[in-house]
């Protein structure tokens, strides 16, 4: 491994001049890996999957819109493994959207077996029982006051709880591109 190290850092390429958690991290699972303690080097390769999956959130809450003139936006915590976990895991992004006495959520999940497993759902809106619905190109279901959508089969995209014609104005601002492309 030290080996290819140097061998990276022979050819000039770009590797970044400061140690970040995750470069620790890994360091400290090859030191342990190396003096024999397996079980050390585990935990810390847990720890630094651990530093990949936050920062995942982090760029994935980027994604939710940006709140439309009049509205405010608050961000609410993307790292919470409680509410992916009820999904079957995953990446989740979730933000709060208000104006005056108005407010309603959108909720991102990307990668989460249980979500996955919706696509034929969300293929024949009869099967959810709600009403079909076009933003932009991708097909969502609205009922119950819920929007609901499942972009490129990975990524449920939920909006709920505020006035339709604003949800679906947020959600019509919303990059569903990148988001299949996360």
């Amino acid at each position: 491994m030290r080996q290819f190290l140097a061998l990276v850092l022979s050819t000039g390429l770009v590797v970044p001049a400061a140690a970040d958690d995750f470069t620790d991290a890994l360091g400290t699972a090859l030191d342990a890996y190396e003096a024999g303690d397996i079980q050390q080097a585990r935990d810390e390769l847990g720890f630094a999957m651990q530093i990949l999956n936050e920062m995942s959130a982090a760029s994935f809450s980027a994604l939710l819109p940006a709140p439309l003139p009049g509205w405010t936006r608050e961000m609410g915590d993307s790292a919470s493994g409680m509410a992916a976990a009820m999904f079957g895991g995953g990446t989740m992004a979730h933000a709060d959207y208000a104006s005056g006495s108005d407010s309603f959520s959108i909720m991102l999940i990307a990668d989460s077996p249980m979500i996955a497993s919706m696509g034929a759902m969300f293929a024949n809106p009869a099967l959810m029982q709600g009403r079909p619905l076009r933003i932009g190109r991708e097909r969502f279901v609205e009922k119950d006051g819920q929007i609901m959508g499942l972009i490129a089969n990975r990524v449920l995209v939920q909006a709920e709880g505020g006035d339709r014609g604003a949800m679906i104005a947020h959600l019509e601002a919303m990059d569903f591109a990148a988001l299949a492309g996360f």
